[in-house]
């Protein structure tokens, strides 16, 4: 088990990897088709997506958040 201070990091981590492998799943097939090739490409492309994701969600989320309890009760 993790300690509770790393909660939104390991949220972030975890979010950054799901989105990223569904995302880049169904954008290479959307873009390339379904082929004996696809698992390739699509690691290639989730190579580069993931840390991009991952860097994404650590920069906004904080972001995000603090509108959501701006805008929330």
């Amino acid at each position: 088990m993790f300690p509770k201070k790393y909660s939104n990091l390991l949220f972030i981590l975890i979010m950054g990897f799901g989105m990223s492998l569904l995302m880049t799943l169904i954008i290479t097939y959307v873009n390339t088709g379904l082929d004996n090739d696809y698992i390739g490409r699509f690691l290639k492309a989730w190579a580069v997506g993931l840390p991009i994701a991952i860097t994404a969600a650590l920069l906004v989320g904080p972001i995000a958040k603090k509108f959501v309890d701006k805008i929330t009760k």
